[in-house]
């Protein structure tokens, strides 16, 4: 049994950020149907092009990774007749969970009065850009605006000197991270509900997911009144500890050192690299005289680590005491030996996708394939106890796709 076995979340969303939510709650157990416009459908549909990435055909990716394992039903909220369609949804459901701006929340009479209206005990959950306080609190915006640069990430990692910012690292990157932020949330009000038979508003905001993710930079340059400026490319990493950086391998890859006691390390690290005449030399002695001579061991390190293959060097470093680790793009990530240990890739329908970073009991979610635009629409409709008379109706006054 799935922890959220037997939750029904009535998901109105689109883009990524909300629906990642969803698909999170999906792998913890719980029955995600998503709402569509009849017609339309969810915008994210029609992303193909991503940067230079572009993706023709099914399955689509910028579909599959917010919206695996959901059921899909195409409703027009704007008519009487696919309102009544959604609140009986909302009815049989354990949360309500949308990225509706509140004008268009009130618009469509989805609001938290209307639908605690149907079933008080609903658990409402928003994903908004800002929060639900504040002059901008109406205002929309994606992980770029509202995660990305206004929140203190896109500053803090661009080098002095540059040009514009440094962009995030791919699409959904803030959506994802708020997603999952929302869905632990949601979590926590499904607990509480247990317990108390209270039901909560839940919010979260990709601004404050945003400065979450920065939390302990902005603290520490609020205290210090200091701003953290990223290092220029290229150069090692700590200027008093040469055991905290990057180091080029014989074949240009990169393998980064993070170990944090210095002296505990050296003579581990010199073994490993042969370099074994460095162990007792009286300029790594101790913590000040390392990093009073931190240039100096950073040579050393860079010369004999340029000796190596990174295969080479993960083959010697199986075995050494410190953190470290190689610097590896998306694909080499995704065929990482320990990745696929812990079964942090999933299969859902055709793809394989990076499964929610939670596990139960030491297994990996089970997920599914993102559904086909309303593709569940008449079978949702059947298990809400309609007749196939009806449902034609629905269908020819547009409420339904």
């Amino acid at each position: 049994m799935r922890p959220l076995d037997g939750v029904r979340v009535l998901e109105v969303a689109m883009y990524g950020f909300v629906p990642s939510c969803g698909a999170v709650l999906g792998e913890w157990g719980a029955e995600v149907i998503k709402v569509e416009h009849a017609v339309t459908g969810d915008p994210q549909r029609g992303l193909r092009q991503t940067g230079p990435l572009r993706v023709d055909g099914d399955p689509n990716p910028n579909v599959e990774h917010a919206n695996r394992g959901k059921r899909s039903i195409g409703l027009d909220m704007s008519v009487p007749e696919g309102k009544e369609v959604l609140y009986e949804l909302a009815r049989r459901s354990d949360v309500f969970l949308t990225s509706f701006l509140p004008g268009h929340r009130t618009k469509f009479g989805i609001d938290v009065d209307d639908i605690r209206a149907v079933n008080p005990n609903i658990i409402y959950a928003r994903g908004s850009a800002f929060g639900p306080r504040g002059q901008e609190s109406e205002k929309g915006g994606y992980d770029m605006t509202a995660f990305w640069c206004r929140a203190g990430t896109a500053a803090t990692i661009t080098p002095p000197g540059t040009e514009g910012m440094i962009a995030p690292p791919g699409p959904a990157y803030g959506d994802t991270i708020s997603g999952t932020n929302l869905a632990g949330g949601i979590a926590a009000a499904l607990f509480k509900r247990e317990r108390t038979g209270e039901a909560s508003v839940v919010d979260v905001s990709l601004l404050g997911s945003g400065l979450w993710a920065m939390g302990h930079t902005i603290a520490l340059t609020q205290h210090l009144g200091e701003q953290l400026v990223a290092p220029v490319p290229g150069v090692h990493g700590s200027p008093i500890n040469p055991l905290v950086g990057l180091y080029e391998t014989a074949d240009s890859r990169y393998i980064s050192f993070v170990m944090m006691q210095p002296t505990k390390f050296w003579a581990d690290v010199c073994r490993h690299m042969d370099i074994g005449e460095y162990i007792d030399d009286p300029r790594f002695a101790g913590v000040e005289q390392i990093a009073a001579n931190t240039a100096d061991a950073v040579q050393i390190l860079g010369k004999a680590m340029a000796t190596r293959t990174l295969s080479e060097w993960s083959t010697r470093f199986a075995t050494l005491a410190g953190p470290w680790a190689p610097v590896q793009d998306t694909l080499q990530a995704a065929a990482d030996a320990q990745v696929r240990a812990n079964e942090y890739l999933v299969k859902a329908g055709e793809l394989e996708l990076v499964a929610n970073p939670v596990q139960f009991d030491v297994a990996a979610p089970q997920s599914g394939p993102a559904p086909g635009f309303a593709e569940q629409t008449d079978e949702i409709l059947t298990e809400l106890g309609l007749d196939w008379d009806r449902i034609i109706e629905l269908k020819t006054a547009g409420a339904v796709t």
